[in-house]
């Protein structure tokens, strides 16, 4: 898995199978009952509790997030709102109920099973301002200069280019708009091991870059007044490193100042 056709191959099949699951069924760490992809790695160890938040809907909740974006993207009633990486719809039903009727909200989403889950939710639901886009993250099939506010969660770190697909957020920004997203940053060097493994890199490890590099990419794009809100220390299970690292490095790994974290930032497109 080295050229970023085939990560991005891994990361549609890894979360082809995950749409096909509950957030419970996430937890148990197994991709179908037909599937061999069972493993140690918990979808949902990053994920923030979303249930007293207006417009959560359960079940388009898999837990796949770090972070709740839309709690520091100052969304605004009548907005247009683009969310990136949309999954089953979780971020998008919490930012319809803020932009209410006079807004909108686009969801973008390159995984087909996620689409069709997305677009059941929605149907039930009854919403008209909310429809979902199949579309890559680094080439968006979408307008310049149409989007007032741009979210994302957990998702961006699954993205092999990384200038490019902040480069994109800001060309498809109005003038004056700004993104908040949730994302899994890492301090230090994390051991080759979590850094190769696919499963891991699915869930949203391994693809992980240096918080001080992720903020110097939103820098050079031209972003402006980039503001970290939130950063918090994600704790890897022992018996889940034990999969990849020996009892050694483990303790290694611990005492170090190494750290993965979730992280929640914002910046503006000039005007």
């Amino acid at each position: 898995m080295n050229t970023p056709e085939e990560i991005k191959k891994v990361v549609q099949e890894k979360y082809g199978e995950i749409a096909k699951q509950s957030k419970q069924q996430n937890e148990s760490s197994c991709c179908g009952a037909t599937s061999d992809c069972c493993s140690s790695v918990d979808y949902t160890i990053f994920s923030e509790n979303y249930e007293k938040l207006e417009g959560y809907n359960p079940d388009a909740d898999l837990g796949l997030g770090c972070g709740i974006p839309t709690q520091f993207a100052g969304i605004k009633k009548g907005n247009h709102v683009l969310d990136l990486g949309s999954g089953a719809g979780n971020d998008c039903f919490v930012a319809r109920a803020i932009v209410r009727e006079t807004g909108k909200v686009t969801g973008l989403d390159f995984t087909d099973a996620m689409l069709v889950k997305a677009n059941k939710n929605k149907e039930r639901l009854g919403f008209t301002n909310v429809e979902f886009v199949k579309g890559d993250i680094e080439d968006m099939p979408l307008p310049d200069n149409s989007f007032d506010v741009v979210v994302s969660n957990c998702v961006l770190n699954l993205v092999t280019d990384k200038h490019k697909a902040f480069s994109e957020i800001m060309r498809v920004l109005n003038p004056n708009g700004h993104f908040c997203v949730s994302d899994v940053v890492i301090k230090g060097d994390l051991p080759e091991t979590l850094r190769k493994d696919a499963e891991m890199y699915a869930g949203c490890v391994s693809g992980a870059i240096k918080l001080n590099e992720y903020l110097e990419i939103i820098n050079k794009q031209g972003f402006q007044n980039c503001t970290v809100h939130k950063q918090k220390e994600i704790s890897i299970p022992e018996d889940v490193l034990g999969k990849y690292l020996s009892k050694d490095e483990i303790e290694r790994f611990k005492n170090s100042e190494i750290g993965i974290f979730s992280i929640t930032v914002s910046a503006n497109k000039p005007s």
